[in-house]
């Protein structure tokens, strides 16, 4: 899977003024962010795909593999809290020229450690391509924690963790101790430095969307082993970072993005554009970054 070393862009799902997919614009995405990422990561939290139905989510997928002129690996997100209804997404969907799944741990509901593991022992049986855990605790209201993400790793079709918990001590246990080939992936732009330190292989980003090379940078000095100059690139975007999320993902991200030219702010409820007081903020810490 060194494929998937490096950044992986958590695109965005950018919508015309009558909050349909804007496709054109999708396609300026593809093409800006192929200047820096190692791959596409499709209808994660960042795609808004709690509010895009399936019929769009089939239509993004297929536009993003038709649309892939970098020849990008592209993950793609299926995930939620019914696992019958997971595993069944998974069999309904063509993964043709989809390297690996995103798949969130359960959320709501707060299973056990055992339920999540029988939740995914069950999602990576069903899937076809190999399977990315997705730990974000903020999100789902429960940790998978270090034993739990261990012994999924054990399993030959999950290959890695998306780790959002940002909770180093559990990153650096599980860094310790994974089996080799395991990727373990930062889900926190801002401690992408510390987590390839520590041997993680990579990101899945969210300001990727906007600053791709600054991405590769970090990724290459870190590959390097110089993590000062991979911490001097990753420090520029420190001042923005936390407007990313001030009114919700990815309301801050598109207001960057449309600063940017790349696509619209528009998002769908129970999202609302960010406000004007976001928007002037980010546009000024956006033209600070050099």
């Amino acid at each position: 899977m060194k494929k998937l070393y490096g950044t992986g862009v958590a695109l965005v799902t950018p919508f015309d003024q009558n909050l349909e997919v804007d496709y054109n614009a999708l396609k300026k995405l593809l093409r800006h962010t192929a200047r820096g990422v190692d791959y596409y990561v499709v209808q994660g939290t960042t795609g808004e795909s709690a509010t895009v139905s399936a019929e769009e989510k089939t239509q993004i997928l297929n536009f993003v593999r038709e649309n892939n002129t970098a020849g990008l690996p592209i993950v793609y997100g299926i995930g939620g809290n019914n696992t019958g209804e997971v595993c069944a997404q998974i069999e309904a969907t063509d993964l043709n020229g989809v390297t690996a799944l995103l798949s969130v741990s359960p959320y709501y509901n707060k299973p056990s450690q055992e339920g999540i593991y029988q939740h995914f022992k069950s999602v990576a049986n069903t899937s076809p391509v190999p399977v990315i855990l997705y730990n974000v605790p903020g999100r789902t209201s429960s940790n998978l924690s270090t034993e739990t993400t261990l012994r999924l790793a054990n399993h030959s079709n999950i290959i890695g963790t998306k780790e959002a918990s940002g909770n180093m001590e559990q990153c650096m246990k599980i860094a310790k101790n994974m089996p080799k080939d395991f990727l373990l992936i930062s889900g926190d732009d801002m401690l992408t430095v510390p987590l390839y330190s520590i041997g993680a292989k990579g990101v899945i980003s969210v300001l990727a969307n906007a600053y791709p090379v600054t991405f590769k940078k970090i990724k290459d000095y870190s590959f390097a082993g110089n993590f000062a100059k991979a911490s001097r690139e990753l420090f520029k975007l420190l001042d923005l970072n936390g407007s990313m999320y001030e009114e919700g993902n990815p309301v801050g991200l598109k207001a960057l993005l449309a600063e940017m030219g790349i696509c619209l702010d528009e998002v769908r409820l129970p999202h609302v554009a960010a406000s004007s007081g976001l928007r002037k903020r980010i546009s000024k810490l956006h033209q600070s970054i050099r």
